[in-house]
């Protein structure tokens, strides 16, 4: 009878294959950015035209090494470490504020030199975010819902992180880091009206932020009108518009862009989506939408299966990435396009960063080993031995 389950499960296992259409959605991203890249940066370095694809594509190398161990290690595992993770996380925080560790570059210390590998330590915590508080809303599901200080308790760690986040300085992935935090616990069933109050608080703090920085209240004049110092704050935005605005439907070509060899800065990072724009017009910037769209949408549907099988941990892990990436995707697509005030934060599996690259390849396996673990049946009450690295 054993031998006959054991061949059964076995045969359960071979039926089971990984989610193709998500992977299809990352890997089209990752793809595209790899060309968009290299028509953004091939012409920066006269000496070395291959420097930054080179460097581009390690860090999706790295990142899809990564996304296959995120795959291999099971969910329960995560939960597990959780909060120790959130704890090393702020501690990288820490360490890279600290003089003689912590590299500065364009006036911001935000990295940790690791060999030849740069650790941007605000990255990973966006990871570890998701994990420490799917797994608080799993043990404090009662707390969380009917007092006050079950919503408190998460929040004030969040607010400390975001604290060192803001020391170094990285104003956009504080703002992502909270909206995803707030989205989290709004899921996990923190009552509308405390929701509410910290959205107010936080708008509070946010404006003040802008009021007591001159480069901030200066970025948010440019934002309101572009054009009024086109050759100055406005500078960015204001070629950015131009981009999409060469673009029109289907774009000059690929490599033909003119804004990203003179005039637009940042070209291959935080703007690549302009230059997206002008190479491929408006049916290239819609399929890039269409394809976090479809992402987020995954992420968000792998969650609602999970809760209803019973996986909380994993449903809390799979809305909380989902809300991560499509709001940095958001704020980095409404930057470009005037939408919002502009920001340092590159576009998720697209735009070139080793770590943004690293985290996000990171965050598809994580969706991935999920949606795989709900086929298999493993699940709260599943047998140890079977749940145990199953399919690694």
């Amino acid at each position: 009878m054993s031998a006959m389950q054991a061949t059964v499960g076995d045969r359960k296992r071979m039926r089971v294959r990984y989610d193709w259409r998500l992977i299809s959605a990352a890997a089209a991203l990752l793809g595209l950015g790899v060309v968009m890249v290299a028509s953004a940066s091939l012409h920066k370095l006269a000496g070395a035209p291959l420097y930054y694809l080179t460097r581009h594509l390690i860090a999706i190398g790295i990142g899809v090494v990564g996304m296959w161990l995120m795959t291999r290690i099971p969910i329960r595992e995560w939960e597990r470490w959780g909060t120790l993770l959130f704890f090393l996380g702020m501690l990288l925080l820490v360490l890279v504020l600290v003089p003689g560790v912590g590299r500065e570059a364009n006036g911001a210390t935000r990295w940790i030199p690791v060999g030849a590998f740069n650790l941007q330590s605000s990255e990973f915590m966006k990871l570890f975010v998701v994990f420490y508080l799917a797994g608080y809303l799993v043990r404090r599901q009662i707390e969380v819902a009917r007092q006050a200080w079950g919503f408190i308790k998460p929040m004030i760690l969040l607010v400390m992180a975001c604290v060192l986040i803001m020391l170094e300085p990285d104003f956009g992935t504080t703002a992502v880091l909270l909206a995803t935090a707030l989205g989290l616990l709004f899921l996990g069933g923190v009552p509308v009206w405390q929701f509410a109050l910290l959205i107010g608080l936080s708008g509070v703090a946010l404006t003040t932020l802008v009021l007591i920085s001159p480069y901030r209240l200066q970025r948010i004049s440019s934002f309101l009108d572009p054009w009024a110092d086109a050759l100055d704050s406005g500078y960015q935005l204001s070629q950015a518009l131009i981009a999409f605005g060469r673009g029109e439907w289907f774009g000059v070509g690929l490599g033909n862009g003119i804004q990203k060899q003179f005039y637009l800065p940042e070209a291959h990072t935080d703007f690549l989506m302009a230059v997206i724009g002008e190479e491929l017009g408006l049916l290239g910037t819609l399929v890039v939408i269409a394809l976090f769209g479809f992402i987020v949408w995954r992420a968000f549907a792998i969650g609602a299966r999970a809760e209803r099988l019973g996986q909380r941990f994993a449903s809390y892990v799979a809305q909380g990435f989902g809300l991560w990436i499509g709001l940095q995707a958001f704020i980095n697509i409404g930057v470009n396009i005037g939408l919002l005030p502009t920001k340092g934060l590159t576009l998720p599996l697209l735009s070139y960063g080793g770590n943004s690259i690293i985290v996000a390849c990171m965050a598809i396996g994580l969706l991935l080993r999920i949606d795989y673990e709900l086929n298999l049946g493993v699940g709260p009450d599943s047998n140890p031995k079977e749940a145990q690295w199953a399919g690694a």
